[in-house]
């Protein structure tokens, strides 16, 4: 077929890719869940070649990283809308940049740039030559429209998905091979998150449209939804809970699910392509204020780090160390809290560090961060029970969110509060 001999003359070894990228230039470089990691260590052989690259990214925690800040130039910058742990001394160091952003608000800053060089991971051309993106779109049809020049990662164990986003022939200036296998993801559930998740499933009635994230908590919201149809899932991410929601019947069959991201096991990335009724798109389509305006009886589940009894939400820091970032969370919580039959439920365990600290908390702590504003969220939920915050006064809310506190905990946040309430 014509693509096909077009492709053979694209490709490209991976090092020759690697000099597209050129001293003091702008890049955008897929993160996500399939960053084009041959390309970055090619690039990353000889430091004196990212001299003042300006990298722009969305590498996530939990998800590959593939910069190495030791072997790329020194005054070379990345730039991203996510904190993670293993990126604590580049920031300090000016070397990494995390934008205090929600993913919309990321979309509004690449929409404001101009790169020279879009570098992504595609699967094999398909049969009309277009290269699909596999399970991790993100922000890439965002990102690719602000490109003078993309150039690909060619990795035969993506999977490439019928009903997924795809590019034309001729938007990739040059491609090489490398195969990777897909990174898994999983998340074991215990019997405080089994809990939470059959209380976060009482909330939900059938034919809602459900967003929630990945973890522990997710999927056990997952599991408790099996008795229950005509689920829709509107999400930026989701993992194997899809797959065993689609195989108990509680999917509505009627509709198109949309995703920004899948990850998880093997047997999920095996079950993508048959899947049916299942989009992952950008998130320029998932998170945008009108296509989210027009979901009906839209819940929203997001989880945080801590809760203050104001109902604040601080997903973002542990302690006084950046871990994450707000991500698409507040996106989705405001739109859940102002359409019809919406629901903003925040889901977390009750406690961190084997059960010596408390989630709900008097105050958000030293360095910690509001990621989600007490105006954001409906009902606050862990394993000893709901705080349903709707129409609750200040000392109602501090009151109910006590209440589902680890109950060590609350005779100290007792005291607290009833200190603060003296202030108010």
């Amino acid at each position: 077929m014509p693509h096909t001999s077009r492709a053979a003359r694209m490709i490209r070894p991976v090092n020759d890719l690697a000099g597209f990228a050129e001293p003091g230039q702008s890049i955008y470089v897929a993160g996500g869940l399939t960053p084009p990691g041959a390309w970055v260590d090619a690039l990353q052989q000889d430091p004196e070649h990212t001299r003042g690259l300006r990298i722009t990214t969305s590498i996530a925690p939990g998800f590959p990283n593939p910069f190495d800040f030791d072997r790329l130039h020194p005054s070379a910058v990345v730039t991203g809308p996510l904190m993670r742990p293993d990126l604590t001394e580049a920031q300090r160091q000016g070397r990494f940049e995390a934008l205090p952003v929600t993913f919309t608000g990321f979309l509004r800053h690449l929409e404001t740039q101009t790169f020279d060089l879009g570098v992504i991971q595609v699967a094999p051309a398909d049969a009309q030559g277009r290269w699909p993106l596999g399970p991790s779109v993100e922000f890439l049809p965002a990102a690719l429209r602000r490109c003078r020049r993309v150039v690909a990662v060619v990795n035969p164990l993506l999977p490439a998905l019928p009903y997924g986003a795809s590019l034309p022939a001729d938007r990739l200036d040059a491609v090489c091979e490398a195969a990777s296998a897909m990174p898994c993801y999983g998340a074991d559930t215990d019997e405080a998150t089994d809990t939470i998740g059959r209380l976060v499933a009482d909330l939900l009635d059938d034919g809602c449209t459900l967003q929630t994230g990945l973890g522990r908590v997710p999927t056990a919201i997952a599991r408790s939804l099996r008795g229950h149809r005509r689920i829709r899932i509107h999400s930026g991410m989701v993992s194997d809970g899809l797959m065993d929601l689609a195989a108990s019947g509680a999917l509505d069959e009627d509709c198109t699910h949309h995703t920004a991201l899948v990850a998880g096991s093997e047997a999920l990335y095996a079950w993508l392509p048959q899947a049916r009724g299942i989009r992952i798109v950008g998130i320029d389509e998932t998170h945008a204020p009108q296509t989210l305006a027009r979901l009906r009886r839209f819940v929203a589940v997001n989880s945080a780090l801590e809760v203050d009894l104001f109902g604040q939400c601080n997903l973002e820091h542990q302690g006084p160390r950046a871990v994450s970032g707000a991500g698409g969370a507040p996106d989705f919580a405001r739109a859940a809290r102002t359409t019809a039959g919406g629901l903003s439920v925040v889901a977390l365990n009750a406690t961190h560090g084997g059960g010596t600290r408390s989630r709900i908390v008097a105050a958000l702590g030293p360095g910690a961060m509001t990621s989600l504003s007490r105006l954001d969220v409906d009902v606050v939920v862990t394993e000893f029970g709901l705080a349903d915050l709707r129409q609750a006064s200040v000392h109602q809310r501090a009151r109910a969110l006590i209440g589902v506190a680890a109950p060590q905990f609350r005779e100290e946040l007792e005291r607290a509060w009833h200190a603060r309430a003296l202030t108010l």
